[in-house]
């Protein structure tokens, strides 16, 4: 018996327990049903929003390209959230034909219901087209992926500008404007005296004029809204042929292994030398058909050494090959270089109206390898002597004549001053008078 009212406060303290933890709970649970709610309310008003602005048909076959929500998500968003953006996009895409691309593109814009807005063309040599569309905003990121496809992708921005405060601010000028208006209008209608109605004149007019450029601006702003617009620059993949060529030396021959070196190089009178010609592709577009001359060496493409690459093959952007030429120094010398090819495309056929040349020189320092003199040494300072012994001669001989006839002049010169001192002075015609020092004397 002395245990039953511990039993039942043992029993009572668990219920308790019970209860609070039942409360505790349910105050989890429904807060956690709240949050799920809260969370999921956004996601679901957002894909009602995609489901009524962009139905599966309008929106292509699902892509995802420039990333998933990106410039198409921002268009539905906008839309849902009642915001006025103006959606502009560059693009730059590489074609192998300028114009029959630009064709395509219209087509493609046209298919979506858009319209070419404007176009700017130039032909050859280098032909490129810029193209102005617009297309609906539900419409922009699948726009810019079909176009994408043309060609080449070589740059491409997207701007989006929020311009609702600028069409609120002009809604609100507008409506101020022409309650002004109407204001002026009634003080019109009641005005008497001349004076007062040309000045309500003056100034309805100054309002209208106002009233109608306000509107202008927000009909613009509202064109560029409704339609997003595209600039396309259609440019020629092929459009920048180029090439470099790099001439070197080594003395020696090793058919060319050790090129490409040095551009100034020394070697002795009778020594072997190796000249090295690299040509590279620096441009965008294959080359071939090379042809290489240099009129001091007096040789050609076919009298080279091939170190490395095709020389009748194609040669892509990037790529280079080495020539070289095997020759016996007898003197200085400095070469003079140049390199010519055509430009291809990919498949080898010719670009019209294309030809790329590059020249490049390098110097060969002939030294004389000392020692005795030969015979050949003696006849060559012996030729020389006597040019310059002759040379003396001739310029003597063109002189003589020259000498001969000063002389002459001086002879006849001094002879001449001679007689004048020799002959007699004449009395003047009156008398002289005498000195003052004679007569004091």
């Amino acid at each position: 018996m002395s245990n039953q009212p511990f039993k039942r406060i043992v029993f009572l303290f668990l219920s308790l327990l019970l209860v609070l933890a039942a409360c505790a709970g349910d105050a989890d649970f429904e807060s956690l049903d709240a949050a799920t709610e809260t969370t999921a309310a956004p996601s679901d008003a957002g894909f009602a929003s995609v489901e009524a602005e962009a139905p599966a048909a309008d929106r292509g076959d699902g892509d995802d390209t420039l990333g998933s929500g990106g410039v198409d998500g921002a268009v539905l968003q906008t839309a849902t959230l009642g915001r006025d953006i103006i959606f502009t996009a560059n693009m730059t895409v590489a074609v192998t034909d300028v114009a029959a691309a630009g064709a395509e593109a219209t087509s493609i814009i046209q298919d979506m219901g858009g319209f070419l807005f404007g176009q700017e063309t130039q032909g050859a040599p280098e032909p490129y087209s810029v193209l102005t569309f617009k297309v609906l905003p539900g419409d922009f990121q699948i726009a810019l992926e079909r176009l994408g496809s043309v060609g080449e992708i070589r740059n491409q921005t997207v701007s989006a500008d929020d311009v609702t405060e600028r069409v609120v601010d002009l809604e609100s000028r507008i409506a101020t404007a022409e309650a002004s208006v109407d204001r002026l209008k009634g003080f019109l209608d009641e005005a008497g005296d001349i004076e007062t109605i040309a000045e309500l004149e003056n100034q309805l007019l100054q309002r209208e004029t106002d009233l109608e450029t306000m509107r202008g601006q927000l009909r613009t702003l509202q064109d560029r809204v409704d339609l997003a617009t595209i600039y396309l620059t259609l440019t020629e993949a092929l459009s920048r042929p180029a090439l470099d060529v790099y001439v070197s030396g080594f003395p020696g021959h090793d058919d060319g292994v050790s090129c490409p070196t040095e551009e100034r190089i020394r070697v002795e009178e009778g020594e072997d030398a190796t000249v090295c010609f690299e040509i590279i592709n620096t441009g965008d577009t294959p080359l071939a058909g090379f042809e290489l001359t240099d009129a001091v060496l007096e040789v050609e493409l076919g009298d080279l050494i091939v170190v490395w690459g095709d020389v009748a093959g194609i040669l892509q952007p990037g790529q280079s090959m080495v020539l070289a030429h095997e020759i016996t120094v007898e003197r200085n010398l400095r070469t003079q270089t140049r390199v010519s090819a055509e430009p291809v495309d990919q498949d080898g056929n010719r670009v019209e109206g294309r030809e790329v040349a590059a020249t490049a020189a390098m110097s060969i320092d002939a030294v004389d390898p000392g020692g005795l003199p030969g015979f050949q040494d003696a006849l060559d300072a012996s030729v020389e002597v006597f040019l310059f012994v002759g040379g003396i001669f001739v310029l003597a001989a063109g002189l003589l004549p020259v000498l001969i006839l000063v002389a002459l002049l001086v002879l006849a010169g001094s002879w001449w001053m001679r007689r004048q001192a020799a002959k007699p002075q004449p009395a003047p015609p009156w008398p002289q008078e005498p000195d003052e020092d004679t007569e004091e004397e």
